[in-house]
């Protein structure tokens, strides 16, 4: 089975995403916490690393490429990343997209990373919207396009548990026998 969580900074991608790989026994891959340990190597933030990745598009394109080879390549796996549903293509069992509104996501980052709410939300914005560009440019991909998804939720409606539990149900009930060919995402191939 492959599954993929997406969704801007904040919005519960990779609590859910963690809830989820466990729920079913995959393999996570979070393209987050491979982008963050690229920012480490270089000595840099996330939001710093951001800037340099719109200065050199390989950082971004050498990113998508590794995402989108373990997609492919491995049997059992949930890939989390913004652009995991895209990357994924038709090799993706369910496409899950989760947010939050801007304020709400703000507040939960700077929770986590213990910082003034307000940073926190300009910093969010900043990167969403340098993102944004960024997969506009390198692959004529629309990141408010949700059409490729199975399921999008609004997070700030639910807690973690229900979410999870909502995202839970959704895979217990697939069959992707029943489902073969049937729902095809028309022009989702990209090369990454």
């Amino acid at each position: 089975m492959l599954l993929t969580v997406s969704g801007p900074p904040g919005s519960g991608k990779s609590t859910t995403a963690a809830a989820l790989a466990e729920a079913f026994d995959l393999e996570h891959i979070s393209g987050g916490d491979i982008f963050r340990e690229l920012a480490a190597e270089h000595d840099m933030s996330a939001v710093e690393f951001n800037k340099l990745a719109e200065e050199d598009d390989q950082i971004d394109r050498d990113l998508d490429r590794r995402l989108r080879d373990i997609a492919l390549e491995r049997d059992d796996v949930l890939l989390e990343s913004r652009l995991a549903g895209w990357l994924a293509g038709d090799a993706a069992d369910l496409r899950f997209w989760l947010d939050a509104p801007v304020d709400v996501r703000a507040e939960r980052i700077a929770d986590r990373e213990d910082k003034d709410a307000d940073i926190a939300r300009e910093e969010t914005v900043t990167r969403e919207e340098s993102e944004a560009l960024r997969y506009e440019e390198y692959y004529d991909i629309d990141i408010t396009d949700l059409s490729i998804y199975d399921v999008a939720l609004n997070t700030a409606r639910w807690g973690p548990e229900e979410v999870t539990s909502i995202c839970t149900a959704v895979v217990d009930s697939y069959d992707p026998a029943a489902d073969e060919g049937k729902y095809p995402v028309e022009g989702v191939r990209y090369d990454f």
